[in-house]
């Protein structure tokens, strides 16, 4: 655990009307405000944070109504209030980011705490004493101590954690880790939820998803404490993509689990028979807990579902609900936003309210199950959309695709991967190849696994046209080139202060003297060929594969072209037998170690 450091900052706290008012040097100059995290003060205040911003805006529900705004040094992810409502706690998107307790009277930072790879949800405690911290990319849980100002504990879950939510008790944390970990060549691959006992701070229990559940959002608790609700996606991986109708690829779902019990209960599908809810992200109960509801990126929409009458129809339910299209059909209204890309949800009193991500803009709906008055405010001033900005929009945007069931992000979420295979039909049928990242595909040409296609360009298109079903303006397709193009890789969470840790220094040497060097060369890591490393087995026996980028591998496990490699050090140790995937037989325990910890670091 990195030691904190006392810092006394002061931000500057304009009350204005407009977002970004044209102080000298107060504000961070940006192109967009990307809104995305909340926080409600109970007394109609809304907090929102604007990642790429740099500030934290204050809008009042009761006049609809951007009043203040908090200028930060940082790019803000999660958000927390204190319990007396004084200070605003806000979490860094940031490989060490940090969580700065701000005093929102004055806008001084109180004290911060550094952290580990990009800190969101913050959770506090019913007695404001402890707060929770899912580090994203750190797969682990910062505990913090809100009296002494420290990180008491660290505990390891699965694979980023998103989000936690502690029991009406305080006794158990539930995490919500976004992947699946582990390889993707098994029967049974799905995300899962991680119990922490908050009394020792340990992992106690588990809870696995359904077969295909990736992409986990969000999860809230019912009023009474009895049931969690949690947001993903439930992909049909072990299915060839010959279709897209009644959610033959991916369906978009909220999981019920069992809060007593630690068990999943059911699962039920947004979609509708003909239409797809594609990509939900937040998930959120009203106060008298008669309602439910969700908002999907994908589709741009808030669904409000009537929970009372749900649970009666699960209790009668007894099998096939989680592919059951129609369950949920009489009970459920899809209000169609006009904003952008909403991602987290808020509910004060009778509204919902949503960040629209891609318009800078807030989402108001009146919880219904009739037609309401859908609102949009805008949070600020934006400059004119770039190509790459549209790009990004077009690749989580479900409206491109036939019948809206999914967007380029269901499958590469954040443009890198969701851990399964997928038999895209590329290369012949009943050969499932692992998902991909999209970053640097442009500049890495073959692409995909096989190298079946000559260049990004190409896949892209074939994308939209095999995979979305879609006819799309050739503009379309190049503004998503562009976007894929202006990725920028996260620094490694196994770097040491931004640089090789000392076993990572010794892995660089073992990995020039084993010749891996000679095909993952060059400052992207590949020669941008393909070549057979003795992998193939079945119909890829002897299959030359392309070499992929070794440039941020730590987060797109898992590896090898099937996906059976669990982990880059089962690469070396257990799937290179014949050593034509570089010279690793000879290796002691610590040099693959060493050399894990490299590629690892890249």
């Amino acid at each position: 655990m990195r030691s904190f450091r006392w810092l006394a900052i002061i931000f500057c706290f304009v009350i204005t009307n407009n977002v970004i008012a044209e102080q000298s040097g107060k504000a961070y100059e940006y192109d967009y405000l990307s809104p995305q995290a909340m926080a409600d003060d109970q007394n109609g205040l809304l907090y929102i944070a604007q990642s790429t911003a740099r500030c934290v805006t204050m809008f009042d529900t009761k006049t609809d109504e951007v009043k203040n705004n908090i200028y930060l040094e940082i790019s803000p992810g999660g958000l927390a209030l204190s319990k007396d409502g004084k200070v605003l706690y806000v979490t860094e998107l940031a490989a060490d980011g940090r969580m700065m307790a701000i005093e929102i009277e004055t806008g001084e930072v109180l004290w911060q705490v550094r952290l580990n790879h990009t800190p969101v949800s913050p959770t506090i405690s019913a007695d404001g004493k402890v707060m929770y911290v899912c580090n994203r990319f750190s797969n682990n849980i910062s505990v913090i101590d809100l009296e002494t100002k420290k990180v008491v504990k660290t505990i390891a879950v699965v694979r980023e954690p998103v989000d936690s939510v502690l029991t009406n008790d305080g006794r158990w944390l539930f995490v919500i880790n976004q992947m699946p970990d582990g390889s993707s060549d098994r029967e049974h691959i799905a995300a899962n939820i991680s119990i922490i006992d908050t009394k020792k701070n340990e992992l106690v229990n588990s809870i696995e998803m359904l077969n295909g559940v990736t992409d986990l959002k969000d999860i809230c608790l019912s009023p009474d404490g009895q049931w969690g609700y949690v947001t993903h996606i439930l992909a049909r991986y072990q299915v060839p993509t010959t279709q897209l109708e009644r959610g033959w690829q991916n369906t978009n779902a909220v999981s019920i689990i069992d809060i007593e019990n630690q068990q999943l209960y059911n699962t039920v599908l947004l979609d509708d028979i003909d239409l797809g809810c594609a990509n939900p992200f937040s998930v959120g109960c009203t106060g008298d807990g008669k309602f439910l509801c969700v908002t999907s990126s994908g589709t741009h929409e808030i669904t409000v579902i009537d929970r009372i009458a749900m649970h009666k129809k699960l209790d009668q339910a007894k099998e096939n609900v989680p592919y059951d299209l129609s369950f949920l059909a009489g009970i459920k209204k899809r209000h169609k936003l006009k904003g952008n890309g909403p991602r987290h949800l808020e509910i004060i009193g009778n509204n919902a309210y949503a960040s629209e991500y891609f318009s800078g803009s807030l989402a108001k709906v009146e919880i219904s199950l009739n037609d309401s008055v859908v609102q949009s405010f805008t949070l600020g001033k934006e400059k004119p959309v770039t190509i790459q900005r549209r790009g990004e929009m077009f690749f989580n945007d479900a409206a491109l695709c036939f019948q809206q069931w999914q967007s380029c992000a269901s499958c590469h979420p954040d443009a890198r991967t969701h851990g399964l295979n997928w038999d895209l039909l590329n290369d012949g049928i009943g050969n499932p190849k692992s998902t991909k990242s999209m970053l640097y595909a442009h500049q890495t040409p073959p692409v995909m696994v096989s190298g079946i296609r000559p260049d990004a360009q190409t896949a892209v298109r074939a994308g939209l046209r095999f995979i979305q079903f879609a006819s799309r303006p050739e503009e379309d397709a190049q503004a998503i080139d562009e976007y894929l193009k202006s990725l920028k890789p996260l620094s490694s969470p196994y770097l040491v202060n931004g640089k090789l840790s000392e076993s990572a220094i010794r892995g660089k040497e073992i990995f020039s003297f084993t010749g891996c060097g000679r095909c993952h060369s060059g400052p992207l890591f590949t020669d941008m060929k393909r070549h057979d490393i003795g992998t193939g087995i079945g119909m890829e026996k002897d299959f030359r594969f392309d070499t992929p980028t070794l440039i941020e591998v730590w987060r797109t496990g898992p590896f090898l072209y099937d996906g059976r490699a669990a982990s880059i050090k089962e690469i070396f140790s257990k799937y290179n037998n014949d050593d034509k995937h570089g010279h690793t037989n000879g290796l002691t325990e610590k040099q693959i170690n060493d050399l894990t910890e490299y590629v690892l670091s890249l």
